[in-house]
């Protein structure tokens, strides 16, 4: 609840305030006395008067609901008031001033500037004041110029204080709109910005899980297919499985104890796991030539330093295509070329030849996730940082995969925002 809401809460309800209103403007008229010392003469008090009193006050009550009604039916009890000579007019002999009858109509006129549209504000103030105005002028005609400007000043008054009331109260509703709608801004952010750090988690999660479990399970494939007549080679498998496992355990763990962090001095930078570089690319390739792919690693070009947003892209995407030759195509020939064009920019290019006649290849149904996620986290990845990704079949059988990452200084390096 904001703070303007706290005191609308604490504001008497304007119901309440109507009630008093009229009230309080109907016993002043009933209070007016019956006669005055050097006036004219009054007509007797009789039920008429009572009820034209009880007219001239009580309808304020239901103002809220009916404002013009309520206003005309105020300003013709108390005009028939006055021309029956109820009450005294609005400006007596001599100038005195008795005027209480007519303050029920000013309030009426104040209340329906506060509450009405700008429109039939302005019709009050054109129309129904200058009425008014000339009423008071015609009930008496020794006084129709002093009762004129009386009431014209004093309505307009009425009216000019409801308008700036109103609008006060506009300004508070604005404010109060454009604080919800900020809050509610702020509430929409922090869900996005939840939603994009789940979707990073998950990117993670698939690159790690998904890399080196594809490699357990070729490997222990392969183990077992060599089991009868290699141990020594078998054994060597479970090794590399072993080895391949406790990699992934490590990452896993690093990336969960970023989610276990929950202390808010902590710097942003503190609360990000080490991410992999393109240092890392040629360890990535011996745990992949480990597993039976033939692969070759080229570089053209001079390299040039990258942020390190874009370094994790590379690395993820060399990382999925090199995971997806091993689960589809299995120990195949392929060949990974890093190269370096103007401007920093780097064009990754992973191709392999599909699957090989005569070589061991995994059960399709035992490494294939089939969920087809990582081809479109790669390509989210490398829009994130402005580039771009290709992949295709090629003609003689095989995958490539062609992702292009710029280097430049127009590549956003905030992960946070952007996402690895």
């Amino acid at each position: 609840m904001t703070y303007l809401d706290s005191i609308a809460r604490r504001r008497m309800p304007q119901a309440v305030v109507d009630v008093v209103l009229a009230v309080v403007v109907t016993a002043g008229v009933l209070a007016v006395p019956e006669r005055l010392p050097d006036g004219p003469p009054l007509r007797d008090p009789d039920t008429w008067r009572l009820l034209l009193a009880l007219l001239s006050g009580l309808p304020l009550a239901v103002h809220r609901r009916w404002p013009l009604p309520t206003l005309l039916t105020v300003a013709a009890a108390v005009g028939v008031l006055q021309a029956c000579d109820y009450v005294a007019p609005l400006v007596g002999p001599g100038g005195t001033s008795v005027g209480v009858p007519v303050l029920g109509v000013a309030a009426a006129v104040l209340l329906t500037a506060v509450r009405s549209s700008r429109r039939l504000a302005s019709v009050v103030a054109t129309a129904v004041i200058p009425a008014l105005a000339v009423a008071e002028a015609l009930i008496e005609p020794g006084f129709r110029m002093a009762n004129a400007v009386t009431a014209t000043i004093l309505l307009v008054a009425a009216w000019a204080l409801g308008r700036l009331s109103g609008a006060r109260k506009a300004l508070a509703r604005d404010a109060v709109e454009k604080t919800a709608a900020l809050e509610r801004e702020q509430g929409a952010n922090a869900r996005a910005a939840v939603a994009r750090e789940r979707a990073r988690i998950a990117r993670e999660l698939h690159d790690i899980v998904a890399h080196h479990v594809s490699l357990m399970v070729v490997q222990t494939i392969a183990a077992d297919r060599v089991q009868d007549r290699d141990g020594a080679k078998a054994h060597e498998l479970h090794h590399i499985v072993e080895q391949t496992g406790r990699a992934a355990v490590g990452e896993l763990r690093q990336l969960l104890q970023v989610l276990r962090t929950d202390d808010p001095e902590d710097g942003a930078e503190s609360r990000q796991p080490p991410q992999p570089s393109l240092k890392e690319i040629p360890r990535l390739v011996e745990s992949v030539r480990a597993a039976g792919l033939d692969l070759d690693l080229t570089s053209e070009g001079a390299p040039a330093e990258l942020p390190a947003v874009s370094e994790l892209v590379v690395y993820r995407v060399v990382q999925e295509a090199l995971t997806n030759t091993l689960k589809h195509a299995g120990r195949t020939r392929a060949r990974l070329s890093l190269v370096w064009g103007p401007g920093r920019d780097l064009t990754v290019r992973v191709c392999d030849e599909g699957r090989r006649t005569g070589h061991f290849e995994p059960r399709a149904e035992a490494v294939s996730d089939g969920a087809g996620h990582g081809l479109v986290g790669m390509r989210e990845r490398v829009a994130a940082v402005g580039g771009s990704l290709r992949t295709a079949r090629r003609p003689g059988g095989g995958f490539c995969v062609h992702a292009t990452v710029p280097g430049g200084a127009g590549c956003d390096t905030t992960e946070g925002d952007q996402g690895p």
